[in-house]
């Protein structure tokens, strides 16, 4: 682990569903510090997306507390959330863009909050934003593609604009959820690359959940896999052993390797 000091913590968090009545937090306790890049591990509903969920505030747990800087997300009034947010970025499986807006226009998106009322509603941005968002897709490898629209894109290209649209709102915090489930392992592996790269150059904090084992060993540096939404492991790759797997994945650990 790099960095000094906590970006976000999880103090005896518990978290259920009304609707299904099950527990799918059951007191975690997690402490990920500042320029980490932490990959979740688990199977399909052991709470890894809950667990992401929970730091940007979109669902809050019945028991605990969950920190971004020092700042409890679910005691803060709505303009606290607010600033908690800005510091948050979120990457999307399915890459949430706007298919008919430019390139550009996506990006865009990602600074609205600080654009002033009388200009974000009608989209109207000075030539310094813009040039803020060209460079950051030379960041990403889209430099040129400004005017594409986003429905002419290929999915490693979307989702590219998707980590341009997350560092324009200049976050701590990159949370993605599952970023190369759509990808063909060479794309996937380049999107890794770039988000390793933006982690080391930036200090950015990363936090992604993924179901490919040989990924997370092959780009992660610390490790932690749910287990019945409980923490069962915390490690560096080159401490997952293979029982450990087998415990976590039980006779799935062959597909997710």
């Amino acid at each position: 682990m790099t960095g000094a000091g906590e970006a976000v913590g999880f103090r005896d968090v518990h978290l259920t569903y009304r609707q299904k009545n099950d527990a799918v937090l059951r007191g975690v306790d997690l402490e990920i510090r500042a320029s980490d890049f932490c990959i979740l591990l688990g199977r399909s509903g052991t709470g890894k997306s809950t667990l992401l969920r929970c730091i940007n505030g979109l669902v809050a747990p019945y028991q605990g507390a969950v920190t971004v800087a020092d700042e409890q997300v679910h005691a803060a009034d709505r303009n606290a959330l607010r600033g908690i947010r800005r510091k948050v970025g979120m990457i999307f499986q399915g890459y949430n863009l706007v298919n008919r807006l430019t390139v550009l226009q996506n990006v865009l998106a990602g600074i609205l909050p600080d654009v002033p009322a009388f200009r974000s509603l009608p989209g109207i941005f000075t030539q310094a934003e813009r040039e803020q968002v060209l460079s950051l897709l030379e960041v990403v490898g889209l430099a040129g593609y400004a005017d594409q629209r986003a429905d002419q894109l290929s999915g490693g290209q979307k989702q590219r604009v998707g980590i341009a649209r997350a560092l324009a709102q200049n976050p701590r915090v990159i949370l993605a959820d599952e970023p190369i489930a759509s990808l063909d392992p060479v794309t996937a592996g380049e999107i890794l690359d770039l988000l390793k790269g933006i982690n080391e150059r930036d200090g950015i904090t990363v936090i992604l959940s993924l179901h490919q084992l040989g990924f997370a060993r092959s780009h992660g540096e610390r490790i932690v896999a749910l287990l019945d939404g409980r923490i069962a492991i915390d490690t560096t790759p080159d401490g997952l052993c293979e029982d450990e797997v087998s415990r976590i994945y039980g006779q799935g650990a062959e597909k997710a390797a």
